[in-house]
């Protein structure tokens, strides 16, 4: 059990190592300039590598389930590795695209992996009534990662242009010693007849028989990507606003620095104002944030990005938090990836059309047309939600 516990610590580590992206901040930069690829190519780039996410994210899952979260982190570490290490010799999209497949590949097999393993150790613990908060801090280290990375990207960049992909593959060595050192806890599997069966069953059962999940699931992947599209859209806004581009790696420090605040803080935040009334500041925070980016052009107005990225902070733990506790051990890597799978299938089918739009009108056009988009989705969604948790606080009081 003690070496159990360490998961915990372990996976707060992973997830600094995954997000210490080094390229994250200039990789806009590195396509365009570097590269050449156009806004449109940047943004399909990012659809197919939704798309392999898409056809990996049930697979993955369904292995973790079978084989163990350990495993799979250890095969995503390799994968992060050939993929960084791909874009040493990247000259051209296909180049390019070649290392996107490879890191969301990667990307795939981490995705509900790192969530169960944390979730089924607290649980193994009997502490999983602090997964929101162990969640939030987990997003924190992500975060916190991220802007370590982002520091030393625009100093990086202009030394050497590879430079920031080269120590990305040292990154994802060091997650593989991590990931090695993992427990594996125990847990119930039930036994399987049929793999195609028990897939369409465990889709049946998220979409289908449990309406709180179908509607978190929803919620939370629409909530994603009004926090999402900014992540590609925001260096060229800060390019045409005249901001000097020494600033982009302190600028992505600072939302990645909100975000990872705003995470470790979620369950607090959450607990105090309640579903309802957090739903609504998510709801103004991103009407403001949208409005801001789509009707200015100024130097400071990466300010609005970051009401963005508080919100997705806060999103996290608290949509996760609600999802775990309705998802049976043994398909919780599964529905876990059924639910990223949700949010990449929405964004590759949209991340073309936003790009070229982009690319024709200008990204302050783009920012007013996922204005509008997210104004007319956002409020039946939480509604929505808001009522099946209703009926699920119901369904337990009259069970007591």
């Amino acid at each position: 059990m003690k070496s159990l516990s360490r998961n915990t610590r372990k996976l707060y580590a992973f997830s600094f190592l995954q997000m210490t992206l080094f390229p994250m901040a200039i990789i806009t930069l590195f396509w365009k300039d570097q590269i050449g690829l156009s806004l449109t190519q940047i943004l399909l780039l990012q659809s197919i590598l939704s798309i392999v996410m898409v056809v990996m994210e049930y697979p993955t899952g369904y292995v973790s389930d079978r084989v163990g979260y350990r495993v799979t982190l250890n095969i995503a570490s390799v994968m992060g590795m050939a993929g960084w290490g791909m874009y040493s010799f990247a000259d051209s999209f296909t180049g390019v695209l070649i290392a996107e497949i490879l890191l969301g590949i990667s990307l795939a097999f981490i995705s509900g992996s790192d969530s169960a393993l944390l979730y089924e150790t607290l649980k193994a613990e009997e502490n999983e009534q602090e997964y929101a908060r162990h969640q939030g801090r987990m997003s924190g280290y992500g975060q916190f990662g991220e802007a370590f990375g982002a520091i030393f990207a625009g100093m990086l960049y202009s030394w050497v242009p590879l430079l920031p992909f080269i120590l990305q593959v040292a990154v994802w060595l060091c997650a593989l010693l991590l990931t090695r050192s993992m427990v594996e806890p125990p847990r119930h599997h039930a036994p399987i007849v049929n793999h195609l069966s028990e897939a369409i069953h465990t889709a049946r059962y998220a979409f289908s028989e449990n309406a709180f999940l179908r509607w978190s699931i929803l919620l939370n992947t629409v909530l994603g990507l009004a926090s999402f599209y900014p992540v590609w859209l925001i260096q060229p806004y800060m390019q045409n606003a005249g901001v000097p581009v020494a600033w982009f790696g302190p600028i992505w420090t600072g939302a990645n620095l909100s975000v990872a605040v705003f995470a470790v803080v979620s369950h607090r935040i959450t607990g105090g104002l309640g579903d309802r009334r957090i739903l609504i500041l998510f709801l103004i925070l991103i009407m403001a944030g949208y409005l801001g980016l789509g009707f200015t052009v100024w130097i400071w107005g990466f300010l609005f990005y970051y009401l963005l990225t508080s919100v997705r902070g806060m999103r996290g733990p608290m949509m996760l938090a609600h999802s775990q506790r309705e998802i049976p051990s043994g398909r919780r890597a599964s529905i876990l990836s059924l639910q990223s799978l949700c949010f990449r299938l929405a964004f590759a089918c949209t991340g073309p059309l936003l790009g070229k739009l982009a690319d024709s009108t200008g990204v302050n056009r783009a920012f007013q047309a996922l204005l509008l988009a997210f104004s007319l989705t956002l409020p039946p969604l939480m509604f929505l939600f808001l009522r099946s948790v209703r009926c699920k606080m119901g369904e337990e009081s009259s069970t007591v």
